[in-house]
């Protein structure tokens, strides 16, 4: 039954969310114990991944079914408007947290470290000095080396950037009412990221196999695998949507006034780029 534009639109009682938080609670506890040692970890890892990607497959779809039953009015489309800037908001502050984290280690913490009273330090950890990046007192994890920033790093920027550029050309086409193209540039877009994310897990093996640089090489290894496995992540979601929303450009589920599942995505995407370059200047340049 479709909605018009006096009417308040009150959606249905759904089961998508609480097997979401039961699918991320699951994914958790898994990593959890698998970063901790326990064998059962990694099996529980991926039964919350399997739970997360059946959660998306039937929430996406319900939600498509929605609105391509003209259940949705401009109201809602108002409601969705917000809550993604919402969500995308308290992204913002998830990457802050992590960034405040990375300054506070390397600013603060190495330099109280050293101490006033350099007779002490001597003392307790003569080896240890005022230097980026660390492993911190006593060599945790042992000796590694870093990722040069002008390597695998700058292809990945350059991937993202374009990837910017072209998923706003698949828009302009979009409100240009051209499928064609909008479809084009999305599959360019879809590329992208994923290359992106080949080139990422290839530095991953390369850091751990040629480097040393691992989750326990003290603090440094903490916040890189830190920052760049959490967007990796969100890399990954995004590609994901990208992909649905190209199926769905595809069978001409989107018109030029009405696209905003379209527009989510692309914002989504555009605060990926934007974290990324972050990452590059404050992980891998500085």
């Amino acid at each position: 039954m479709a909605h018009t534009n006096d009417h308040y639109y009150v959606p249905h009682g759904s089961h998508w969310p609480i097997v979401a938080s039961v699918a991320l609670t699951v994914g958790v506890v898994g990593a959890a114990n698998w970063f901790n040692g326990n064998a059962s970890g990694q099996a529980i890892l991926y039964l919350g991944l399997a739970m997360v990607a059946f959660m998306m497959f039937g929430w996406f779809g319900t939600v498509i079914n929605e609105s391509l039953k003209g259940m949705y009015n401009e109201q809602v489309d108002r409601s969705f408007r917000q809550g993604m800037m919402w969500f995308i908001f308290s992204e913002v502050m998830f990457f802050a947290a992590f960034f405040g984290a990375l300054f506070y280690a390397r600013v603060l913490s190495v330099p109280w470290l050293l101490g006033e009273d350099l007779s002490t330090h001597q003392t307790l950890w003569s080896a240890f000095g005022e230097n980026w990046p660390t492993n911190g007192p006593g060599n945790v994890g042992g000796d590694f080396q870093t990722i040069g920033a002008w390597g695998i790093p700058a292809i990945n920027t350059l991937l993202l950037l374009t990837s910017g550029v072209t998923i706003t050309l698949s828009h302009w086409a979009l409100k240009a009412n051209d499928k064609g193209k909008t479809v084009l540039w999305l599959i360019a877009t879809v590329a992208l990221g994923s290359v992106f994310l080949g080139f990422q897990a290839y530095e991953y093996v390369h850091a751990y196999s040629d480097l040393n640089l691992t989750l326990e090489s003290g603090i440094y290894g903490s916040t890189f695998f830190m920052l760049t496995g959490f967007h990796g992540m969100h890399v990954t979601l995004g590609t994901i949507m990208l992909i649905v929303i190209t199926i769905r450009a595809a069978k001409g589920h989107f018109s030029p006034e009405q696209h905003f599942a379209f527009e989510g995505v692309a914002w989504y995407w555009h605060f990926v780029d934007v974290v990324w370059l972050g990452l590059f200047i404050f992980v891998y340049v500085l």
